[in-house]
């Protein structure tokens, strides 16, 4: 991942949730452009203000990366769901996943 994947990355998660720039970077302890900074090229966050940002989002790191997770944090939601169903339920939603699946594939 180069810098400006990151920083469109970083842009997709940050709308997805509806926030701006500068609320996110306030909330997380920075200064009023430190989101808008990251997000135009102009710097990386450190390791540890990068953990802010994935806690901020609700997401993990191993999500920031996942391009493919288009809405992780409601991916980490319906996992969790998952979790709690019984056999039953979850073999009831596994065919309808399986069949929107194969529909969506042609």
């Amino acid at each position: 991942m180069d810098e400006k994947s990151f920083a469109e990355r970083l842009c997709q998660l940050r709308v997805q949730k509806a926030v701006s720039a500068r609320d996110m970077s306030l909330s997380i302890g920075q200064n009023p452009g430190y989101i808008n900074s990251i997000e135009t090229g102009k710097a990386l966050p450190s390791m540890s203000n990068f953990f802010y940002i994935c806690n901020y989002l609700d997401i993990t790191p191993m999500d920031f990366f996942d391009y493919d997770a288009v809405q992780p944090r409601d991916l980490n939601h319906i996992n969790s769901e998952l979790k709690n169903l019984s056999e039953s339920q979850f073999n009831s939603i596994k065919v309808i996943i399986e069949e929107l699946a194969r529909l969506n594939r042609g």
